[in-house]
């Protein structure tokens, strides 16, 4: 028994080295949410007032019968058949909110019904106007069912187009994002056994799913298209956000930004809450349109740290592993493990950059303004990172194996580290990718390929510069 142990110890090892299977990580069986609501009582919302048209806001009926279920100690709330026009509704403690095939949530499109609430976006605390679903504080919540839930967000990307015309020109790019208040769909913070299944979103006002400041979630099966009214910014699929213990599977995102992204915080705020996100895997998923197939950052303050992704495909998505920071955020992103993936017209295969989008990252206050009179949130981002040597990411320990990926638009690798944070210890094994151009890597340190073939139809080279130890042979 203890021969058989050691080999298969040895097995486990050799695969690892050789990244030709699957990484042997314990910790990626124990994801996911572990409890689940087990009361059987259905409440339907009809009962509470809910009617089904285009025109009545249902928000109050269908939150009486939330709180009568929660009351009850727990239970279904569900809908007859029909479209319901809602605002922000707050699930509680044992709830499972039934969405069944044949209904259809319709979101408000008054902003006015979506109250503020203490929240995080795009990595620092601040007012927000709460999500469509909002699951905050409690525990032991499902949402499922085969129904859509449509945000109808194009309100939302109207205003924001709007009012970054106005700001772009007075220098104020940083903040317009923060300034333009748009609704998320999907909401978890501060919550734990949280499970979505099954639902359909589409055209998210913002992000679409958030799980924020929780642990132990599954999300599985949910569908998200965010491009039927046209193309809205910021409509995120999934946003792992200072989460842990998280399982996302089979899951199929069409947005306009990143598909499956996972963050930890934003410059000096996000140091100061320091909260990662770990323990994270992501399976058997598809992107379509959007910013990434599995794109980490660009808020990385708190760390993203003991990620697994496997079995997933892109198609036509902006980016297909993406790693972006810039040099007041911080945090190091480490142990990162893409396994078994397919992609196809993506724009760049692997992108990996400290220093991204200057106009968006870099926070400064124009001249004329008055920092005494500029809102709390301005301030927030505004504050410089102290020393600046904290803002510095690390990116490290990540390990890529079995890719085939053809009809790269552009770069197949590009890589831009920088001299005081080297990219370090990168490891692809067993890829095949053709494309545009094989890229470029610099301020790197102790990558390795093995059996990796990379061809840019320019016939150029992959380029290396300002970088040591790289062991990068590649197969003809």
């Amino acid at each position: 028994m203890i021969r058989f142990c050691t080999m298969l110890l040895i097995l486990m090892v050799v695969s690892f080295n050789n990244q030709a299977q699957l990484p042997h990580l314990p910790w990626a069986k124990e994801v996911g949410a572990k409890k689940f609501p087990a009361g059987k009582k259905i409440f339907y919302t009809n009962n509470f007032g809910a009617k089904s048209d285009t025109i009545t806001i249902n928000t109050r009926a269908i939150q009486r019968a939330i709180d009568a279920c929660a009351k009850a100690g727990g239970g279904i709330v569900a809908f007859k058949p029909g479209m319901y026009v809602t605002g922000s509704i707050f699930l509680k403690s044992n709830v499972h909110l039934r969405i069944d095939e044949g209904v259809l949530l319709l979101g408000s499109q008054n902003l006015s019904d979506y109250p503020d609430i203490d929240t995080r976006i795009a990595g620092i605390e601040m007012k927000w106007p709460a999500a469509l679903i909002n699951i905050i504080d409690v525990s032991n919540v499902a949402v499922t069912g085969k129904g859509i839930v449509n945000a109808r967000g194009k309100f939302c990307w109207d205003k924001y187009w709007a009012m970054r015309k106005d700001y772009e020109p007075k220098g104020l790019r940083w903040i317009v994002d923060y300034d333009a208040k748009r609704v998320r769909t999907f909401l978890t913070q501060n919550a734990s056994d949280i499970t979505l299944k099954d639902i359909t979103f589409k055209n998210a006002g913002f992000w679409t799913v958030q799980l924020l400041y929780s642990t132990r979630l599954t999300v599985d099966g949910v569908v998200i298209r965010n491009n039927e009214d046209g193309h809205g910014p910021s409509t995120d699929g999934i946003d792992v956000d200072s989460s842990s213990w998280v399982l996302i599977e089979n899951c199929d995102i069409d947005c306009n930004d990143d598909d499956f992204c996972l963050k930890a915080g934003r410059d000096w705020d996000g140091l100061r809450v320091n909260r990662p996100t770990e323990y994270v895997v992501i399976r058997k998923c598809i992107a379509r349109k959007g910013g990434g197939l599995l794109t980490l950052g660009s808020e990385t303050s708190g760390g993203i740290r003991n990620v697994l992704a496997y079995d997933l495909q892109a198609f036509k998505t902006g980016q297909g592993f993406h790693i972006k920071s810039t040099t007041t955020r911080g945090g190091t992103v480490e142990n990162i493990y893409l396994h078994n993936i397919k992609m196809d017209s993506v724009r760049n295969a692997f992108h990996f950059t400290m220093d991204w989008n200057p106009t968006y990252s870099n926070s400064m206050l124009p001249a004329g303004y008055n920092y005494d009179s500029v809102p709390r949130h301005w301030k927030t981002l505004l504050r410089k990172v102290d020393p600046p040597s904290k803002g510095i990411p690390v990116f490290r320990n990540i390990y890529v194996s079995n890719i085939k990926a053809t009809g790269i638009t552009n770069h197949i690798i590009y890589c831009n580290g920088i001299p005081q944070s080297p990219a370090t210890y990168f490891n692809f094994s067993d890829i095949e990718i053709t494309g545009a151009k094989a890229g470029t890597i610099s301020n790197a340190k102790d990558w390795k390929f093995n059996n990796v073939s990379i061809k840019g139809s320019d016939g150029a080279p992959l380029a290396v510069e300002k970088s040591e130890h790289m062991n990068l042979t590649l197969t003809k």
